[in-house]
């Protein structure tokens, strides 16, 4: 469909409501360009991005 995510190495995080895992996705359809956007918009909405 070239919209897909793969996850893998899944494991325990540091506490107990926490996992850690190793994320690889594939987004033909948006193009970088477009999900360059939606991940500066992400960062900033959750206060990473200055």
């Amino acid at each position: 469909s070239g919209m897909v995510v793969h996850v893998g190495r899944l494991r325990k995080g540091s506490s107990e409501r926490t996992v850690k895992f190793v994320s690889l996705t594939n987004n033909l359809v948006r193009g970088a360009a477009g999900i360059a956007i939606l991940t500066a918009e992400l960062l900033k909405a959750t206060g990473r991005l200055g």
